[in-house]
């Protein structure tokens, strides 16, 4: 009875009006962060190039994300509360921004490592948060549990996916500018250079498309970004209000940091032959992200119609992907998973085929934004359905199973992008189609095994 007390209590003190509030404020806050991280990732390969220091840093990035992702989140939100945990991770990722301002070894390669460490626990934080306050949300109005979390997060990820639009409209304009110095037309032997032809080693410094843009410009850029961290951190640290957390969710004081998590998400990969076989397809979800932020954004769009254009293209692959999202999220109830995943292979193979044999042509603008959303198309199935995927086979052992999918995914990022700088994009174009083909193939093992799970139990339940 006293432990139900406390909890009416705190619907009271955490009325439907208050619980809407911080929806709303923990939602925009998220856009304010990542229309400036998205967009600055979105922007590495081409500002910082030498010596590959954009995209190993975003390699690096991933890798303390993997680790962070295993051991921190429980004890870092034990310790601080939700509230603060996003707040003390938003500050990671404003140091990372600030570091960008002087991007050399030694300030991005560190500021990646913070901003690793410091985003699973935001993430975690944040899941939590919407999570807790969708239980009270729903005893304060009758209604199902699971219905409004779901509700929450659909209104969380229709703010979040614009995140995309923001920040590259912002960096589109400021470079838009250098397009008053330059000709239209490129010359023939720099084309050559540029798509599949890609190599990161080559001379193409007659290229001016792919040039960094005038320091001051990049200064403003930088400049916009690091404003939007920091708005965000200001905005969740003075009108978000802070939680505390059911006991049944958490035994405050009693978290220590431990490799409890690690030790079970092993168990969880030896024992269940589901999880082995979705590796590849998860493996996948990190390799085309980061392709197409890394590669496409520098070996298609800067080196043919310029730096500029890159923000202005990946804006029509964020809204692309935002609206698909939300479809095929709403579509996979009536038809299944698998008509989903069909799509993101012919759409993605087609893609990569497109890119391996078209020669960018700076007179054919509109391709680019085709390509990119066709992009979108695919990566809304592969995020929405891999996910859905996961919580429906896994959703007895949903923390594990979701640690293993931070981990794989991130592991896709760190390969792509570790070696981006080093190997030409034709190359890379082949090592996509090759993980995409074995991730779908042991994604059809796993649909297959499923199946005949589901019949072999209905068989022995009509015996019975």
């Amino acid at each position: 009875m006293e432990e139900k007390d406390k909890m009416e209590q705190l619907e009271i003190n955490m009325g439907k009006m208050k619980i809407l509030k911080n929806l709303f404020i923990i939602s925009f806050a998220f856009v304010l962060l990542f229309t400036a991280f998205l967009s600055l990732s979105n922007l590495q390969s081409s500002l910082n190039r030498e010596e590959g220091l954009g995209t190993v840093g975003l390699a690096v990035l991933y890798g303390a994300v993997t680790l962070s992702c295993m051991t921190l989140p429980p004890f870092v939100i034990d310790i601080f509360g939700c509230k603060w945990t996003v707040a003390l991770g938003m500050l990671c990722f404003i140091l990372y921004m600030a570091a960008n301002f002087y991007a050399t070894w030694w300030t991005i390669i560190p500021g990646a490592i913070v901003l690793g460490l410091g985003a699973a626990p935001l993430w975690s934080a944040k899941c939590t948060y919407l999570t807790q306050t969708g239980v009270w949300y729903a005893k304060l109005t009758g209604k199902s549990e699971d219905a409004i979390i779901n509700s929450f997060f659909g209104f969380f990820f229709s703010f979040f996916q614009s995140a995309q639009i923001w920040g590259n409209l912002v960096s589109s304009i400021i470079f838009t500018e250098r397009m008053d110095n330059v000709t239209i037309s490129m010359k023939n032997e720099t084309i050559q250079k540029c798509g599949a032809n890609n190599c990161d080693g080559e001379d193409r410094t007659d290229n001016y498309r792919i040039k960094k843009p005038a320091l001051d410009k990049v200064y403003i850029v930088c400049g916009v970004y690091l404003a939007c961290a920091f708005l965000a951190f200001v905005l969740v640290a003075l009108c978000l209000d802070k939680i505390k957390l059911d006991k049944t969710k958490q035994e405050s004081g009693k978290r220590r940091l431990s490799f409890n998590l690690l030790l079970e998400t092993f168990r969880h990969l030896v024992r269940n032959d589901y999880q082995k076989l979705l590796i590849p397809i998860t493996l996948y979800s990190g390799f085309e992200q980061a392709f197409f932020a890394g590669d496409f954004t520098r070996s298609y769009i800067s080196c043919t119609i310029g730096i500029w254009n890159v923000g202005f293209v990946m804006m029509c692959y964020g809204v692309v992907d935002s609206i698909f999202s939300v479809i095929f999220g709403r579509l996979v109830r009536y038809v299944g998973h698998i008509p989903f995943f069909i799509l993101a292979y012919i759409v993605h193979l087609s893609s990569l085929l497109t890119l391996l044999l078209w020669l960018p042509d700076p007179n054919k603008v509109y391709i680019f934004y085709i390509i990119a959303a066709m992009w979108g198309v695919g990566d809304a199935v592969i995020q929405t359905q891999v996910n859905g995927l996961y919580g429906y086979l896994f959703k007895d052992n949903a923390e594990a199973a979701f640690s293993h999918y931070s981990l794989w995914e991130s592991v896709g990022f760190i390969i792509a992008f570790a070696y981006s700088s080093f190997i030409c994009t034709n190359i890379k174009i082949y090592a996509t189609i090759s993980i995409l083909h074995v991730g779908m193939i042991l994604y059809g093992v796993v649909e297959y095994m499923d199946r005949r799970s589901k019949n072999k139990s209905f068989d022995v339940t009509t015996t019975k």
